[in-house]
């Protein structure tokens, strides 16, 4: 799939945390995508991320290409341990995008989940315990 996305002048900005957790599934998720992006559909929202090395952005279903929030500047570096969240920058593009920012915080981590559960394999692993040959004379 290939979407290009358009920007309008950038509104404002945003100093943000981005919990661990959603920072953490983004990039196992990139890292097992063939295309180096991943979509994913809030369809609670009616909205979709994109997400590829540099950014997450926010598209809305009725401006397919214009991209309402844009999620920047991961700052992983400035963390202590993996389960610190993430410093990051929230770029907003729209007058409602505080709103739609409030949403996407609740409805996002989510839909990321659920994604990320269709990607995990689906075979159960086993353990088959080999038994030791004697030692040969």
């Amino acid at each position: 799939m290939e979407i290009t996305c358009y920007r309008d002048t950038e509104l404002y900005r945003d100093a943000r945390f981005l919990p661990a957790a959603v920072y953490n599934t983004t990039h196992v998720l990139l890292e097992h995508s063939k295309e180096g992006v991943v979509f994913v559909p809030i369809r609670s929202m009616q909205f979709l991320a994109v997400i590829d090395r540099e950014e997450i952005v926010f598209l809305d279903a009725e401006h397919k290409s214009l991209v309402d929030i844009a999620w920047q500047h991961f700052r992983p570096q400035q963390r202590t341990a993996l389960t610190d969240p993430v410093p990051y920058e929230a770029v907003f593009y729209n007058q409602n995008a505080k709103e739609t920012m409030r949403r996407l915080l609740v409805e996002f981590p989510p839909a990321l989940q659920a994604l990320a559960a269709k990607e995990a394999p689906s075979t159960e692993a086993r353990i088959i315990k080999l038994e030791r040959s004697p030692p040969s004379d």
